[in-house]
Formats: C-alpha cells, sequence, structure tokens
C-alpha cells in the first residue's frame, strides 16, 4: 500500500503538534522505542466514550493510580469501582468496565488481545474502541473513527450526506488514509485537527495542514459540515427522590440501584420509578418511611441520553437513632463523598441538603 501525500503531511504535523494527554504515549517516545500500555489505552478509550478529554483526565489519573495494572482493577471490589466512576455518566461503561478487566486477567493471563476481532469480543468493546485499542496499543492497521474524524473526514472529502448515513463513506475515507506504518499516531493525529484546529464552530482553516486538498474548504462549506439528520425530541419523564435527614449526624439515607439499567449498581436517595406523569399522593406512597416529607422549592432538572427528567424533591428530618429499612443505609457527611453517586443524584442530595 501507498502512503498517500496527505497521510504523511499530517503525521508531520501531530511529531510537532500532538496534544500532551496523561494516557497518549507522545511521537518523541514511540520514535525512542516507547511502547503504549494496552492497559492505559483500553481504560482512557472506555473514560472518552461520549465523554470530554477534560472530564476523563482527573477520572483516568485517579483510576491509574489506585489500580496500575488490568490484573488489580480485577481484582478490585465492584463497588469501588463504581464509587471511583462516579460523575463519570453512562454508568454500563464502568460496570462493563470491571467485566472486561476481570476477563482479560482470566482468560487471557493479563494480556489484551492484539487484533480488532479479538478485543470486540471482550465485554464493553465495541467496534470504535476494538479499532482505537489495536491501532493505538498495537499499531493494528484500522480505521478508527470518532467524532472528531467524522467532522474532519467529511469535510475534507465533502461528504455532505447527514450522518448517521454518511458513516459508510467516512469510515472508507478513513481506511484509505490510514498507514500500515503508524497507524495509531494517524488516528490520534486525525482525532487532534478535529480537537484542536477542524473545530464544530469556526475551523480555523487558515492554519490546518490540510487546507489545500480540503475539499469543503475550497466551496466554503466548512464550517457547514458534517450536516446530521433532525433530532427527535426527547420525552420528559418525572419522579420523586426523599431525602431524609438524620438529626444530630446529619447522615443521609441512601440505597443501592438494581445491577442492570439505566445508573445501574450506583447508589441512589429513595424515589419513585420515573414515568411521564407525576402525582404528589403517588409519590408520597413510595416514601421509605411515614415523616414530615416537605417539598423543596425548586425541582432537579437533569438530561440523560434518550429523555429528560424531572425530580420533585421531598426533605424530611429524621430522629436520631431510626435504624435504615432495608436495603437502605445511613451515609454519614465524611463518607457521602465517596458514595457511587450519579450526577442526577448528587443534585437531588444537594436540593435536599440546600436552605431553604
Amino acid at each position: 500500500m501507498t502512503t498517500p501525500a496527505s497521510t504523511r503531511q499530517l503525521l508531520d504535523w501531530y511529531d510537532r503538534h500532538a496534544r500532551d494527554l496523561p494516557w497518549r504515549t507522545s511521537p518523541a517516545d514511540r520514535a525512542l522505542g516507547v511502547v503504549p500500555d494496552p492497559y492505559q489505552v483500553w481504560l482512557s478509550e472506555i473514560m472518552l466514550q461520549q465523554t470530554t478529554v477534560a472530564a476523563v483526565k482527573a477520572y483516568y489519573l485517579a483510576f491509574v493510580a489506585r489500580w496500575p495494572t488490568v490484573a488489580a482493577l480485577a481484582a478490585a471490589d465492584d463497588e469501588d469501582v463504581m464509587k471511583a466512576w462516579a460523575g463519570l455518566g453512562y454508568y454500563s461503561r464502568a460496570r462493563n468496565l470491571k467485566k472486561c478487566a476481570t476477563t482479560v486477567a482470566e482468560r487471557h493471563d493479563g494480556r489484551f488481545p492484539d487484533t480488532v476481532d479479538g478485543l470486540q469480543a471482550l465485554p464493553g468493546i465495541g467496534p470504535y474502541t476494538a479499532a482505537a485499542i489495536a491501532a493505538i496499543a498495537f499499531d493494528r492497521r484500522a480505521a478508527v473513527v470518532d467524532g472528531n474524524v467524522e467532522r474532519v473526514l467529511s469535510r475534507f472529502h465533502e461528504i455532505s450526506e447527514p450522518l448517521p448515513d454518511a458513516k459508510p463513506a467516512i469510515r472508507a475515507a478513513m481506511a484509505d488514509l490510514t498507514p500500515n506504518d503508524r497507524p495509531g499516531d494517524f488516528a490520534q493525529a486525525v482525532m487532534d485537527l478535529g480537537a484542536t484546529i477542524c473545530t464544530a464552530k469556526r475551523p480555523a482553516c487558515g492554519v490546518c495542514p490540510w487546507m489545500a486538498d480540503c475539499r469543503a474548504r475550497a466551496s466554503g462549506i466548512a464550517d457547514q459540515l458534517p450536516r446530521k439528520a433532525p433530532k427527535k425530541p426527547k420525552p420528559t419523564r418525572y419522579g420523586a427522590a426523599f431525602v431524609a435527614i438524620q438529626d444530630g449526624t446529619g447522615a443521609v439515607l441512601l440505597r443501592r440501584r438494581p445491577p442492570k439499567g439505566l445508573l445501574g449498581g450506583m447508589s441512589e436517595v429513595p424515589g419513585t420509578g420515573w414515568h411521564e406523569e407525576f402525582d404528589h399522593d403517588t409519590a408520597l406512597s413510595a416514601a421509605p418511611f411515614a415523616a414530615n416529607w416537605q417539598i423543596r422549592p425548586a425541582p432537579v432538572n437533569h438530561t440523560f441520553t434518550h429523555f429528560h427528567l424531572v425530580l420533585t424533591v421531598y426533605r424530611a428530618r429524621i430522629p436520631a437513632g431510626l435504624e435504615a429499612p432495608h436495603p437502605c443505609w445511613w451515609s454519614h457527611p465524611d463518607e457521602l463523598p465517596g458514595e457511587a453517586l450519579p450526577t442526577v443524584m448528587k443534585k437531588a442530595v444537594q436540593a435536599g441538603l440546600g436552605a431553604d
């Protein structure tokens, strides 16, 4: 395979301008023979799914410091992993992270498979993540296509068909450009180009290494691509959250969500299911115990991938010594920050603890 001139051009740009990321092996280090750690590549790619680099950095560093190898993560307690993930969102990733670590440790002798097919057979690893790990960690020639790559290549080749229908053409374009030599660096180069220059709004075409051959720039429509099909409106669901505060200790009553489903295995304050309508009397019947439940001044609003959620928050002061009903527990103020509370439940707790 002959490497396209545009590929070599972008790799030259990457050698000078690669982002300094905690999970990345720099081009300079790669040139000295430093090999990426597949565990760190995998961990970062799982965390980066639908999450920004800025949000991931602190979580990644904390995970690597606490569990430096896949074997260490496999041996970790499930609840500790969920607590460490709390706030990062998309919690099925955390459950699959633990399952994948266990699978690699027990069935692969602690070594990640080095092929796309082998990686995709692991829990929580889909086509994109398998391609990214294979290319970045093992130098396998694989077409890695994330949101940044979609934007860059839809502009470079002027692919005007709306997403998601444009995905096959974009993937084919990435496959054509990906070299046999340094496929991982090339994938990261395209990602960096999209993150720093070929941005969603006001792309800096004047300093882009691909500006001379970019078809969308020549047509004057770079900032209009990629086109996207209209999104369906998200429905709104309603529910109640009960924040019980123990007198004297300030402890908050918590319970654990079922292991499967949305926010599975995470902690929460007791509450109702989330439905299309809300009824105060029906909601109170789901309270963990009888108390003087008072509605907080403002509801909690939170948006998930497929729906908006509005939670009516109730608060009650509970006498010290009241035993937590099964399967709940009292979480004291010094323990609360370490609980596996997803963002929506942190909002609910804050609303319940806040001043009137």
